[in-house]
């Protein structure tokens, strides 16, 4: 397991002295449950911003999300997200 240093400014430092108290953490464990929970939300983010503009499939963007397909569709839902573009609609009405 790797190590990182980082400084934080002082507000900060009371914020997350706050996060270990109420959650009975040790710093460590404290910095890595925040650090993943920040990095989930990250990921899950980017993978909607690339469905959104069309770069990557809807299984795609749930992989990338680290999500099953169900979760991926409330999350695009609750952001308005359209993942079916309208191409192959407008090629199926062209040809009737």
């Amino acid at each position: 397991m790797g190590s990182i240093s980082a400084r934080v400014p002082d507000d900060l430092e009371e914020e997350l002295q706050t996060f270990i108290d109420e959650e009975r953490l040790d710093t460590s464990t404290a910095i890595r449950k925040l650090l993943s929970e920040g990095l989930e939300e990250w990921r899950t983010e980017q993978a909607l911003e690339r469905l959104e503009r069309g770069e990557v499939t809807f299984s795609k963007a749930a992989e990338l999300a680290g999500v099953d397909t169900w979760e991926l569709a409330r999350l695009a839902r609750e952001r308005d997200i359209t993942w079916v573009g309208d191409d192959p609609l407008e090629s199926d009405l062209d040809d009737l």
